[in-house]
């Protein structure tokens, strides 16, 4: 085992808390270069981790004792009419603690923190190719998807995006709504009517690495379908994971669910 490593325990207990201190908001800069393997050009600076933390953003890390294992950083915005949200740009676990809930420990403290400060909406971007995290923003969380983003950062020096395009999905956390309350506290949800379903093949991430011609034709298609729909009106509102597949599950919805 490498010096300074600590072995995973299953039963290791992970605390979740707001980063202030300057040496903890460059250990989540360091972080963001583990997960994603940016090059020095497209890593967020610990400069933003600082003015984020002082602006009313959020700058959270989860730690297994002394270690900070993630992080999620978000900053705050602004929508027509006045009303405020926060924008969750990033979320990084280590690998070696992926599957753990670690993930979904730090984006139920951004919503705690949000809802304290009498903020209902939550947004970020996610890669519709990457079918587990899209399960876990949709039906582990409970956000939604109205809207899609071609190329929205351009290319990027992560390994992880494969030199595609870095298309991208926003996804609407309505945190006080009916809708995440039932999923978040694990209650009886009402159930979805489902008009279309956007698939994904669930080979996607070997076509990134082995057939990335291919990859792009999937991620074409997707951007077809996806617009279409969108401009009919149709939320995502449900995902399911099939042998063959996952699936973006569309049909109707409003901010009262």
């Amino acid at each position: 085992m490498a010096a300074g490593k600590k072995p995973v325990g299953r039963q290791s207990p992970i605390e979740v808390r707001a980063l202030a201190d300057t040496a903890d908001l460059f250990d989540a800069v360091r972080l963001q270069q583990t997960v994603w393997g940016f090059s020095d050009i497209d890593l967020l600076p610990p400069r933003l981790f600082v003015v984020a933390a002082k602006i009313g953003g959020q700058v959270l890390g989860a730690f297994d004792g002394q270690r900070m294992v993630g992080f999620c950083l978000s900053l705050p915005g602004l929508k027509a009419g006045g009303r405020y949200y926060l924008h969750s740009h990033m979320l990084g676990v280590l690998p070696e603690y992926r599957d753990r809930g670690i993930g979904r420990m730090l984006k139920l403290a951004q919503r705690n923190d949000a809802l304290a400060r009498d903020i209902n909406l939550i947004e970020w971007t996610f890669d519709p190719l990457e079918i587990k995290n899209a399960r876990f923003n949709i039906e582990r969380l409970g956000a939604v998807v109205r809207r899609f983003v071609p190329n929205q950062y351009g290319a990027t020096s992560s390994p992880l995006h494969a030199g595609l395009p870095t298309d991208r999905l926003v996804a609407e956390w309505w945190i006080a709504g009916p809708r995440v309350r039932a999923i978040v506290e694990d209650t009886r949800r009402s159930p979805i009517s489902v008009q279309e379903r956007i698939e994904v093949p669930i080979e996607i991430g070997e076509l990134k690495k082995n057939q990335p011609q291919k990859a792009r034709q999937v991620q074409a298609r997707l951007r077809k379908e996806f617009e279409h729909w969108f401009s009919r009106g149709l939320t995502v509102i449900g995902y399911e994971i099939t042998p063959q597949a996952g699936a973006f599950l569309l049909g109707t919805w409003s901010e009262k669910e």
